[in-house]
């Protein structure tokens, strides 16, 4: 089995026009924005305890296309969902059928230029994978705002609040309080660099990727367990709870050091999720400078060190993603391999020699029990305005 043929960008753009066209009678297009996935190298469930995380923009999109029209409605088409969602942007409200649209109502209802909106006919098509921790939510609602952008001449007053933004849009209209790198690597990632995000204070840190002996691979498990939506808050909750209980903002602010000193203030199971966010905190920091320096065996053995956190301590991982860790790890030319995403399914991310990426494919393909799929990654450009 070899990696997925990654569509163009411009591919999507010329697939979308031709839906555009066939769902609009022929209606050209006037305005168009993208904006990528993300893979997270390392730093998981730390962006909403304000810890550091390391993620790039993946060369998977989202293209929304469009244009102006007149009225109080506006319709959309997303290539991969039946009918069209109608709605009126000075309208909009959350909760409603079908539950993806809402990613796109957040968009707009948090635009920062209300009184500049207007309706439209869209049309979306993207390349990343749903529901395989990659972050296709973010991908829609960058690409929203960033077609909101294109569509009213309106910029947002800076990319961190652009990204804001489209966070407080799955906060409100998706119901999913996640953290702020999803949306910050969509808007903000850069070709061949991975962007270390302090989510503490927003700073980013850029590293560059672009030796050509080394290859990122992503392997989706094709698998989504159902605990996720309330897996997810529940340790979220569980982490707040904890730094309230210490009298901290985050567990930024915590090391191993003070967490052992106060073990007996959390029973057993709380321990080991506060023990993971502050491990992971550690790890991801320590990460990226490995990774400037070259030192791909270092980043490689923080890699798993996460894994193993993820699985162990915040119970995040599933049967499906340890057995793809496994696989991945016994290859000679891997120097580490992980879940990446919220947990409970979606996508390994595996950093290894390019010349070892055939036999990785290989062994995943005839040993793991499910149907993978794979794609090879270098770092991307963040969202932007194609028309």
């Amino acid at each position: 089995m070899t990696a997925e043929n990654i569509p163009s960008t411009d591919a999507l753009l010329t697939k979308a026009k031709e839906l555009y066209a066939a769902t609009f009678n022929g209606e050209p297009v006037t305005h168009a924005a993208m904006a990528p996935g993300r893979v997270n190298l390392i730093g998981e469930h730390t962006d909403y305890n304000a810890g550091f995380v390391f993620p790039m923009a993946l060369p998977l999109a989202t293209v929304i296309v469009g244009s102006k029209t007149d009225g109080n409605v506006s319709r959309v088409k997303s290539f991969s969902e039946d009918g069209i969602v109608e709605f009126d942007v000075k309208a909009i409200q959350p909760g409603q059928e079908p539950f993806w649209a809402n990613y796109i109502k957040g968009a707009i209802a948090n635009f920062h230029d209300q009184e500049a909106l207007v309706n439209f006919n869209a049309v979306i098509i993207s390349s990343v994978p749903q529901g395989g921790g990659v972050s296709s939510s973010a991908a829609l609602e960058v690409s929203m705002y960033t077609f909101l952008e294109s569509l009213t001449g309106s910029k947002a007053a800076s990319d961190d609040k652009k990204a804001l933004a489209c966070q407080k849009a799955e906060h409100d209209y998706a119901g999913m309080p996640c953290g702020i790198m999803d949306q910050f690597i969509s808007v903000m990632g850069k070709k061949n660099y991975a962007v270390l995000i302090d989510c503490k204070d927003l700073s980013v840190r850029k590293v560059e990727i672009s030796d050509p002996s080394l290859a990122i691979l992503i392997t989706n498990s094709n698998v989504k367990h159902k605990l996720t939506g309330s897996e997810y808050p529940s340790r979220r909750n569980a982490c707040f709870e904890a730094a309230k209980i210490l009298g901290i903002p985050s567990l930024r602010e915590l090391d191993s050091n003070k967490l052992q000193e106060n073990r007996d203030k959390f029973n057993e199971v709380t321990y080991k999720r506060i023990s993971h966010v502050v491990s992971e905190i550690e790890r991801t920091s320590k990460a990226a400078d490995a990774l400037e320096s070259k030192n791909y065996k270092l980043f490689g053995e923080l890699m798993n060190a996460s894994h193993d956190s993820l699985r162990d301590d915040y119970e995040v991982s599933c049967a499906e993603l340890d057995q793809l860790v496994d696989i991945a790890r016994k290859v000679e030319g891997v120097y580490g391999s992980r879940m990446t995403g919220g947990g409970f399914g979606g996508c390994t991310v595996t950093l290894l020699t390019k010349d070892s990426a055939e036999k990785v494919m290989k062994s995943i393909s005839e040993e793991y029990k499910g149907n993978p799929t794979f794609y090879l990654c270098q770092p991307s450009n963040g969202a932007s305005i194609l028309i």
